[in-house]
């Protein structure tokens, strides 16, 4: 099985070198840091590079500062973990998607995921009087795993089984019909209407490391076991029949592949509030960059949704000073042009 996976890796690796994947990684970190020094930097309150400096040497020492940039910058430092992580989760998580149903448009957004997960969260919000992360994280893996089997089985069924297209539409579908009744249950609270509004458009703002801590784990964990189906998922590539004659066990890869994926889609909901078009963008682009090799596309993917998320977050903020607009406005205003082009590019076949 060895030798056979590694024929896998090599039939994926031969379109780009490994010296080029060495530096989109090499840029994809650097692109990571710059984006965070934006956006400590960077807000409804620009601050200087000493008082960069000065807040995160007083966050680190655990120390309150007396400069107000610097506290402003200290104030921001948990909003860009928030949102280095939620990107890199949603990356993932759409890779993975799109790996195991051959699906350019698969993304925890597109499919309905993140909009399942943030539905049973308002519903507990409202009707149970949960407050707490854990409740939240509980509701949100929950509804995004009863959403993507719904998604799956409606897209499963006709002539043709599962295509590309049907999960699309599936996805979609559920979407609105979810969406709608997020909206339904929030007309009628004016009164906590800021609590809610978090559910409908998601949002990095209200980081805090209590909620983090609670979610970091899943997010952990997702991240090695999707590294780890990497090679696995090189081999699904190359069709199923080809896939099983290599030795791999196509139904448990799949079924690991999408539990991984929607728990990392429904750990950011909790937290960050359903974020769309982060998992359908990145993975595109990082194709583009350095192959189809998960074992690359997967690492790189997680690197270009935390620059993305980060920057979405950043520029929400610098426009909507004083207040600001939310980071999934911004990842949904740049994702719609893409997923056009994707829908007219690959004309809904399967990768």
């Amino acid at each position: 099985m060895t030798t056979s996976l590694s024929v896998a890796r090599r039939a994926s690796t031969a379109p780009v070198g490994a010296r080029r994947r060495v530096i989109v990684l090499a840029v994809g970190v650097a692109a990571v840091l710059l984006s965070v020094l934006l956006s400590l930097a960077f807000g409804s309150r620009p601050v200087s590079a000493a008082e960069v400096v000065e807040g995160i040497t007083a966050w680190v020492r655990g120390e309150t500062p007396t400069d107000i940039g610097a506290l402003a910058v200290q104030s921001r430092v948990p909003r860009t973990v928030l949102a280095v992580l939620a990107g890199a989760a949603l990356a993932l998580s759409g890779a993975l998607m799109q790996a195991i149903t051959r699906n350019p448009l698969a993304d925890p957004g597109i499919l309905g995921v993140n909009t399942g997960a943030a539905l049973a969260v308002v519903v507990g919000i409202a009707f149970l009087g949960i407050t707490s992360m854990w409740s939240y994280l509980g509701l949100a893996l929950a509804g995004a795993f009863v959403t993507a089997l719904f998604v799956y089985f409606v897209g499963s069924v006709g002539p043709g089984g599962t295509t590309p297209i049907k999960l699309a539409l599936a996805g979609a579908a559920t979407t609105a019909a979810l969406s709608s009744l997020i909206s339904a249950i929030l007309l009628p609270r004016q009164s906590v209407m800021d609590e809610f509004r978090f559910w409908q458009v998601g949002n990095v703002g209200r980081a805090a490391w209590e909620t983090m801590a609670v979610v970091t784990p899943v997010l952990i964990l997702g991240a090695v076991v999707a590294i780890l189906c990497a090679s696995a998922l090189n081999a699904l590539a190359l069709g199923d029949d080809l896939a099983v004659g290599l030795g791999v066990r196509v139904g448990r890869v799949r079924i690991i592949a999408a539990i991984t994926g929607v728990a990392l889609c429904a750990a950011v909901t909790a937290v960050a509030g359903p974020i769309g078009f982060v998992g359908l963008m990145v993975p595109h682009v990082v194709r583009l960059l350095s192959g189809a090799d998960q074992r690359w596309l997967l690492p790189l993917s997680a690197l270009g949704g935390a620059v993305l998320l980060v920057l979405a977050d950043t520029v929400g903020r610098v426009i909507g000073s004083p207040g600001e607009v939310e980071a999934g406005i911004i990842t949904a205003f740049l994702g719609a042009p893409v997923l056009i082009v994707i829908a007219r590019r690959t004309r809904m076949k399967a990768l």
